[in-house]
């Protein structure tokens, strides 16, 4: 049985794009570190200074080597490492989940206010929900990352939605993998009532939180 002979240039070739690619990763994973560590420290700052915490949890997710590729075909961009960190701004991302909207909207006024910190866009679905219901504050922002060779500037996607929010963007996710992106009319129908219904929630139990300060607050006055 005769054997294909090894190429060395190519295996070579191989590793060297096999290494590029960790190295841009990486760089995604340490912006997405350092985002973390800003709402990390403001989510102290509120615990320790201001008796009340707004974040109930941060998630954080680095898209895979397929991932990437795969989105790399749908848009039909060139498979090159500037170009992706052009066209694609969700390789990083960080959810940050509130207790409620006015701490959405206060979080992100803080972590974008930071000296180091780049706007680069802001798509606010909960003032402007999308047609299925879904809302979300989402803003890319670029953070800089210093390295042994300098610092670069790396794009993450932060997300900060209510326990509502989330809790109705798991569910959605969920029943959309499960019918493959088809799913049947009165199912998309009931998830659009259900979005409703949780804004509806959030508002109401916004009232609650403000009524229990305000009365608590008379009652140490008293």
């Amino acid at each position: 049985m005769s054997t294909v002979p090894v190429d060395d240039a190519a295996i070579a070739q191989a590793k060297q794009l096999r290494d590029q690619f960790q190295r841009f990763l990486r760089e995604y994973e340490f912006g997405m570190r350092e985002v973390e560590t800003k709402i990390s420290i403001l989510r102290d700052e509120f615990t320790h200074m201001h008796a009340y915490n707004p974040i109930e949890h941060v998630s954080s997710r680095l898209k895979s080597p397929d991932g990437i590729v795969e989105k790399v075909a749908r848009k039909g961009i060139d498979p090159d490492f500037d170009v992706i960190r052009r066209e694609i701004t969700d390789i990083a991302g960080v959810r940050v989940t509130c207790s409620f909207v006015t701490d959405v909207y206060r979080l992100f006024e803080l972590f974008t206010r930071q000296d180091d910190i780049t706007v680069l866009m802001v798509k606010d679905y909960i003032a402007e929900p999308k047609p299925n219901g879904y809302r979300s504050l989402h803003a890319i922002v670029e953070v800089p990352v210093f390295l042994s060779t300098g610092a670069i500037p790396v794009p993450v996607e932060v997300q900060f939605r209510t326990i509502a929010m989330d809790f109705w963007a798991s569910l959605e996710h969920k029943i959309h993998y499960k019918f493959d992106g088809r799913v049947p009319a009165h199912l998309v129908q009931s998830l659009t009532e259900a979005a409703d219904a949780a804004g509806e929630l959030d508002l109401r139990m916004e009232r609650l939180h403000r009524e229990a300060l305000e009365i608590n607050h008379r009652v140490i006055e008293a």
